[in-house]
């Protein structure tokens, strides 16, 4: 019983989570933390441009919270938006960012050669983007840029590699876009980001089992 409800908390923050997502998707969110108090709901938003998310006078903000109030009939959410410290370094923010660029007809070759740059010079010590859809005529392919050194297999790889997911969706289909980053030392990405970015994992099992 405990389990089942544990299991129900968690695939209703999860929707919350892909709620603020999709109305923010513009905004450069690097993960949506959901965390139950005593006194209500606090909701943690990890974003690259915290202006975007506020929106003027704060009034995009508030729009949000009363969304949130009406569709998952949350009593006075309190909404928390955060500053992510290197956006480079967050890989849904730049799976998100990525996803942007090829809906508006960037070349992904270009996308994917410039991000690979940036994201070293961050101080990553590997990484790898890599694109899968169709990018022109009737034929899906899978496009990968990899730079550095990236641990594939073990708990390295769970603990210091960090992962995004996101689909873009050009005129010519969709193309997932993922994102592996591992960094020189993973304290470099605050508590709060590194927690956000694995609660997307624990988002995916669960996404999995509902769809056995």
């Amino acid at each position: 019983m405990k389990e089942r409800l544990f299991i129900q908390k968690m695939k209703e923050r999860n929707r919350i989570e892909e709620f603020i997502h999709t109305v923010l998707k513009s905004s450069s969110i690097g993960g949506v933390e959901v965390q139950p108090t005593p006194v209500g709901t606090r909701i943690i938003i990890h974003t690259s441009n915290p202006g975007l998310v506020i929106g003027s006078g704060g009034e995009k903000i508030k729009q949000l919270s009363r969304d949130i109030e009406t569709k998952f009939k949350i009593e006075n959410p309190q909404i928390d938006v955060q500053k992510i410290s290197n956006p480079d370094l967050n890989p849904v923010v730049v799976a998100h960012l990525l996803a942007a660029a090829i809906e508006n007809g960037v070349n992904f070759k270009r996308l994917g050669n410039q991000q690979l740059e940036r994201i070293m010079r961050a101080g990553a010590i590997g990484c790898e983007i890599v694109f899968s859809g169709k990018f022109s005529g009737q034929r899906a392919r899978t496009e990968r840029f990899y730079a550095g050194y990236l641990k594939k297999c073990g708990e390295p790889s769970e603990r210091d590699v960090l992962k995004g997911y996101t689909v873009a969706n050009p005129r010519m289909g969709n193309v997932g876009v993922h994102v592996k980053i591992m960094l020189v030392n993973p304290s470099q990405l605050i508590e709060g980001e590194r927690e956000n970015i694995e609660s997307e994992k624990k988002k995916e099992i669960l996404a999995s089992e509902e769809v056995q």
